[in-house]
């Protein structure tokens, strides 16, 4: 035997002894000897108490599951038994994570080329206590101590292949959220192909995205809501593939909201992108705020069913787009686009949605207009008084400030009844660091328009708020479409509003409102029978002293109305009919819900009136009367007592009356005498 052969022969001799040898020291040794150290130098690392409390051993054992030639290797299996990691030293819990027992097997090869490879590990009953103070505090951050800048980093790589786990029991305590959740973890045992929960259609689309191993239910509360969730999600390993699909499916409730969503994370240690497929339901838009942070209207039910995706680490902010969703709010359809940006110094809403039937009564949450009982369905409280007509029911201007917004809104179709036949609707709503505005706000109704610009300013308090209508051509045929003298008409309705106020709700914004009011209609007609299609049985009761049974051609209604601190006054309102003119004056207080109001007739002509008295209506606005004046019915022309007063208010008007149509305008004659302080009785108008 040649020299360098003798000298392989006996290395190899060596190494093989010393292999053995090692062998032997693991196979014999007891590893519960080593637990202190341990538990000493883990505990120093993580600088919080580590435990090994059990058994800790190494078996030597061959594993089937492998492939090839490997699959005869014994190979060294760890167990540990009864491992607890503390909480630091500012929780009273003593205990942040525990387990019952821990396997795993080492590969001996990859350590030469210092790779730890563990091809599985198995946890047996894990259970976890994570808890963030309301300081900000949390259990699950790790102090490792000052970082060496001049430390290499190391040559040695972890690869770890399945985890696996009879069972996870996870306590989840954030004060920050006022939020207390338990969540039990469970494997399936067989993966679930996340095409089989999102569709094939909508698998090919995502590609890659991993099966579905475990499923889960937790219930607690989530910001002092009352939450349940179940769901399924894909395998532990898959949380270390940034760039694989993690999948997600999750049915939660929390209040009265219901959440369900179907899909993707990307880079879920990061917590990087979603991709989901989003249905959210509940008892009103509002109740999102608690539970989201976005400012939403008080609505009636809603369900939407659309895409979700986040971009959770863009430069700007976290972005949320809301994409092609669809659904419903009460019995009104919605579509559209929403996206947010948790930017700053405010997160910004923005969007567009559509509506083709939108059903006006599903308006009135807007503004607590809503019933009690409508109030109570939608998870509120009865704040409206039965006394009152205004809603009283308050702006909740604090949420205001904490997001902006820049959102437009089409209601293609107004489904109301043939008495109010609004026709379409649109608005653009701007929300700026508390400044509310709608600009414009604008109806279709019969055959007109309304525009309105709103603005309320949250900033202030109590809240500053001005509306500016204009009404203009509301064709009268078309505003009331039941009443049949009405539809040989070709009268308009035509009028201005510019009103201020202060106070955060409907109610105390006209209770403090300062203001004027201006109407025109002519060529229409009254009756008791409009009357009963508007529903005013005040209204009803005037008609029929005035006019008996009969249908009454109106040549023009003009009103002119000013307000200060909430109490309207007449300056001009009257009615030129073909038998008579009639007057109205006086007061109505929107602070206090009162009217006054003396309604005088003039006769025209030889036609004898049956009434020979004023007439008034008082009382509150929920509950008015009407009645005769005792006073006998003044002499001819006392209505314009105070014709000097009404000259400005003529002029007023008469700019309602488009050019073209001022010589068909029967209103014209009318405004004319008036603006020239002359009498209107003559005023025959078209008989």
């Amino acid at each position: 035997m040649t020299r360098p052969l003798r000298i392989f022969t006996w290395t190899l001799a060596t190494l093989l002894t010393v292999v053995a040898i090692l062998l032997i020291i693991i196979a014999t040794f007891d590893w519960n000897r080593a637990k202190p150290f341990i538990n000493e130098k883990v505990s120093e690392a993580l600088h919080r108490p580590f435990a090994i409390n059990g058994n800790l051993a190494v078996h030597w054992r061959t594993s089937p599951d492998e492939g090839g030639w490997r699959r005869w290797v014994p190979w060294p299996h760890f167990t540990a038994e009864d491992i607890t990691l503390g909480n630091p030293e500012w929780l009273k819990e003593p205990r942040m994570v525990g387990l019952e027992r821990v396997d795993f097997r080492l590969a001996p090869l990859p350590l030469l080329a210092q790779t730890i490879s563990i091809p599985r590990i198995d946890l047996v009953k894990p259970d976890a206590s994570l808890t963030r103070l309301a300081d900000g505090r949390a259990n699950w951050t790790f102090d490792f101590g000052p970082k060496d800048e001049n430390a290499e980093p190391s040559k040695w790589t972890v690869d770890i292949g399945a985890i696996g786990f009879d069972q996870g029991n996870v306590r989840f305590d954030d004060q920050t959220l006022d939020t207390s959740v338990k969540v039990q973890i469970d494997p399936l045992g067989k993966p679930i192909p996340y095409s089989e929960i999102v569709g094939k259609a909508t698998a090919e689309k995502v590609g890659g995205a991993q099966d579905y191993a475990f499923g889960f239910k937790a219930d607690g509360r989530y910001k002092k809501q009352p939450f349940s969730a179940t769901g399924k999600i894909g395998g532990l390993l898959a949380l270390q593939e940034a760039n694989q699909p993690f999948p997600l499916q999750i049915d939660a409730r929390a209040g009265d909201t219901r959440a369900r969503v179907a899909g993707t994370l990307t880079d879920p240690r990061n917590l990087g992108a979603l991709d989901l497929r989003l249905r959210l339901s509940g008892k009103s838009l509002g109740n999102l705020y608690p539970l989201t942070g976005v400012t939403l209207p008080d609505t009636p039910p809603y369900s939407t069913d659309g895409r979700l995706k986040a971009n959770l680490h863009a430069a700007n902010g976290a972005t949320y787009d809301y994409q092609g969703f669809n659904g419903k709010i009460g019995d009104s359809d919605i579509h559209g686009d929403l996206g947010y940006v948790a930017s700053q110094p405010r997160p910004k809403l923005s969007g567009k949605l559509v509506s083709n039937q939108l059903l006006f009564k599903d308006l009135a949450p807007l503004i607590g207009a809503d019933s009690n009982t409508e109030q109570k369905a939608r998870g509120g409280a009865s704040k409206q008084p039965a006394d009152k007509v205004l809603p009283v029911e308050e702006f909740r201007t604090e949420r205001w400030r904490v997001m902006d917004a820049d959102v437009s809104f089409d209601g293609k179709r107004i489904v109301h009844s043939e008495q109010l036949p609004f026709k379409d609707l649109s608005a653009h709503v701007v929300l700026d660091d508390g400044l509310l505005q709608l600009k414009p706000l604008r109806f279709g109704v019969a055959g007109g328009n309304l525009s309105s610009t709103i603005r309320l300013d949250g900033r202030s308090t109590p809240m500053q708020g001005r509306a500016q209508l204009t009404a203009r051509g509301f064709k009268l045929k078309q505003l009331f479409p039941t009443f049949a003298p009405m539809q040989t008409s070709f009268g308009e309705l035509n009028g201005d509003a510019d009103i201020t106020g202060r106070g955060n709700s409907v109610a105390t914004l006209l209770g403090t409102a300062n203001g004027d009011l201006r109407m025109l209609i002519n060529d229409g007609a009254v009756s008791r029978s409009l009357m009963e299609i508007a529903g005013l049985n005040v209204g009803n009761y005037i008609v029929d002293k005035l006019f008996g049974d009969e249908d009454v051609k109106i040549n023009c209604a003009a009103a002119d109305v000013g307000i200060k601190d909430g109490l309207a006054s007449t300056r001009v309102f009257v009615f030129d009919t073909e038998n008579a003119i009639i007057y109205i004056n006086g007061t109505a207080n929107f602070a206090n819900e009162r009217m006054d109001l003396k309604i005088t007739p003039e006769s025209k002509g030889l036609r004898l009136f049956s009434l020979r008295t004023p007439l008034y209506v008082r009382g509150t606005f929920a509950k008015p009367s009407a009645g005769v004046q005792a006073l006998p019915l003044a002499l001819r022309g006392a209505g314009m007592v105070a014709l000097g007063v009404a000259v400005g208010p003529a002029a007023g008007l008469l700019a309602l009356i488009a050019p073209g149509d001022s010589e068909d305008n029967q209103c014209t004659p009318l405004l004319q005498q008036m603006k020239a302080g002359k009498a209107p009785a003559a005023v025959k108008g078209k008989q």
